[in-house]
């Protein structure tokens, strides 16, 4: 069950937020182990190895959400990094006041 403690504290969002990114992928991750390897243990049984067709089509789109939850989402800050970046050059490109 998930705790609807609701606040206004941005880090705390920004940290349930990330937390529950991670969390979809390893489920993702479980699931998609668990059902190759049934798909695997399907297509032995059968005499082809028919199932390396989806587990490599699923492994792609897998490898899609593990960059987009550990690279660009920010975790492992290359997000905040390219953030601050464009601050930098924001700022550098305002007149002085």
């Amino acid at each position: 069950m998930r705790n609807h403690t609701f606040t206004t504290d941005p880090l705390e969002r920004l940290a349930r937020r990330r937390a529950g990114a991670k969390m979809g992928w390893y489920i993702h991750t479980s699931v998609y182990l668990l059902v190759n390897l049934l798909l695997v243990a399907l297509s032995v049984g059968s005499g082809r190895h028919w199932a390396v067709f989806p587990a490599l089509g699923w492994g792609i789109g897998l490898a899609i959400h593990g960059v987009v939850v550990f690279v660009l989402a920010g975790g492992s800050d290359l997000h905040e990094r390219m953030v601050q970046a464009e601050r930098d050059r924001l700022a550098a490109a305002q007149p002085p006041r």
